[in-house]
């Protein structure tokens, strides 16, 4: 049953015995509560043995008390005499009402105390259930995938699910393993609080920066230390996407385990806990959590979380567009990542809400390579030809086309399957192929550059992608298609400039065209 039957102390009768027959009813009233908090549907409500004088049917139809207030005195009817004997009878009702007073007042008292130990009960009962939730999204990511990852900002959530983790036993097992990008820009105590978690659980985290920037000295030298106010989207395709996507394929990930939860903004709003997708699966053990939650468990458990928290952040970045918030707005809706991006806009102008590697966009940039070859060798050396008829090359197949040993002109894209503007050009350079795929003296092919940058930037003239070069059939350096925008990588500026060299007519350049190496 879900009603309660709890007796009440009748109004006017305490004293003596009254006291403690109060304090045994709330007892009653907190234990049914917690029993019913805690979900255990066999638990029967006790009915207390009445106190003396009181009816044992009068005792159990009272409601609770936590629900409803002593039953206020008989009304007098209409035109009653009140008795008054020297003042008594007024000494006697305002006895009586100091009584109430006194009575509704410990009500009260015991109603809130009931009502906290019930919230609280519930409280730990939600907890209990999202967490195993997430375990057994977590035990499914191990027990079916080879190579589950977790990228790990060490957020309040990503405290959670290290901590779950560790309880799985999948920590200092290596059966997750843990990816942690390393921005160059992070706040020292971020850096510090993975070592000590790194010692309290026993693992390792695979640590990733950009290319050719191990700290911020190498950071700011080889890309600018300003880079992120110039162009943020670059910036976070620099430090984070290609960090990010790097270690994904290195750890030959095929299930993605992270953070991301429903109250994070609009952009998480339906996520699932499980995302199928290619080449790997997504696991959002608490897609279902609240920010509260996470702070809830994470206290409820004695879990050391990232100091930075105790000085007023929500989360934890960069440390240059991070601020702290307003402790009354951290668990409004968004509100964790309200201190996130300070200051900072996308190109349209609206505001920027995310860093690019968890944006769909993203995922599937590294999804798939550009003119994907099946079958024979996934574009691996000469004459890997699938459903595209774009030859994937080698560097020895590179050094073949310089030496003229193919006598056959050749067009070749530099490029990176991420970037936007080879994305862009993949249609128009996929039908230069196709139409010269049957000529024997003339082949298009591509070398993925961001996978080699050093040699791509010492041979084939390549500071961005997409980079086109031609080498001729006779042999030599290659040659290099200059455009002023997007626009001329069209299908007929490509295989004119394949046969004879031909560059397009210049034009007003219409802003980016590549992306930095």
């Amino acid at each position: 049953s879900s009603s309660l039957a709890c007796a009440t102390p009748a109004p006017g009768t305490l004293g003596s015995s009254n006291g403690a027959e109060s304090e045994r009813q709330t007892e009653t009233q907190r234990a049914s509560l917690k029993m019913h908090a805690v979900g255990l549907s066999a638990a029967r409500p006790r009915v207390l043995t009445p106190a003396p004088g009181a009816s044992a049917s009068g005792a159990a139809n009272r409601r609770p008390a936590m629900w409803s207030s002593p039953s206020p005195p008989a009304a007098l009817p209409l035109g009653a005499r009140v008795a008054r004997s020297n003042g008594r009878g007024l000494r006697r009702a305002s006895s009586a009402r100091a009584a109430r007073v006194q009575m509704m007042a410990a009500s009260s008292a015991s109603r809130q105390l009931v009502e906290s130990e019930f919230n609280d009960a519930l409280k730990r009962q939600r907890l209990e259930h999202l967490e195993e939730q997430a375990k057994a999204a977590l035990t499914a990511a191990v027990e079916n995938f080879e190579h589950p990852v977790f990228p790990c900002a060490l957020i309040a959530g990503d405290v959670v699910i290290l901590e779950l983790l560790d309880r799985l036993g999948y920590l200092a097992s290596g059966k997750v393993q843990i990816l942690f990008v390393d921005t160059c820009h992070l706040f020292e105590e971020t850096i510090s609080f993975l070592a000590e978690k790194e010692a309290a659980y026993g693992f390792r985290a695979n640590v990733y920066h950009a290319v050719g920037a191990s700290n911020k000295a190498e950071a700011d030298a080889k890309y600018g230390k300003d880079m992120w106010k110039d162009d943020i989207e670059e910036y976070d395709r620099v430090f984070k996407v290609e960090p990010f996507q790097r270690g994904l394929k290195e750890l030959q990930c095929d299930a993605m385990v992270n953070g991301r939860r429903r109250d994070h903004g609009f952009e998480r709003a339906f996520i699932p806990m499980v995302e199928e997708g290619s080449p790997f699966w997504k696991i959002n053990p608490l897609a279902y959590w609240t920010f509260e939650d996470c702070f809830d468990f994470l206290q409820a458990n004695g879990v050391a979380y990232h100091p930075l928290h105790d000085e007023g952040y929500p989360s934890i970045g960069d440390a240059k567009d991070t601020v702290p918030v307003d402790r009354a707005k951290w668990f409004d809706y968004a509100g964790e990542r309200a201190g996130r991006f300070t200051g900072l806009a996308n190109k349209d102008g609206s505001k920027k809400t995310e860093c690019g590697i968890h944006v769909d966009a993203s995922d599937r940039q590294w999804d798939r390579d550009l003119w994907p070859a099946e079958g024979a060798g996934e574009g691996e050396g000469e004459g890997a030809v699938g459903p595209s008829a774009v030859v994937g090359a080698t560097r020895e197949s590179i050094a073949a086309y310089q030496q003229g040993a193919l006598g056959r002109d050749v067009l070749l894209a530099v490029y990176a399957p991420w970037c936007p503007w080879c994305q862009q050009m993949e249609p128009e350079f996929e039908a230069a192929a196709q139409a010269v795929a049957s000529d024997s003296g003339l082949l298009v092919a591509k070398y993925r550059g961001d996978e080699d940058r050093e040699f791509v930037s010492e041979n084939l003239l390549t500071s961005s992608f997409p980079t086109i070069v031609r080498f001729p059939k006779e042999g030599g350096d290659p040659v290099k298609l200059i455009t002023s925008s997007e626009d001329q990588r069209t299908k007929d500026n490509l295989l004119a400039f394949l046969r004879d060299g031909s560059m397009p007519a210049a034009e007003e350049s219409t802003g980016e065209t590549s992306s930095m190496l």
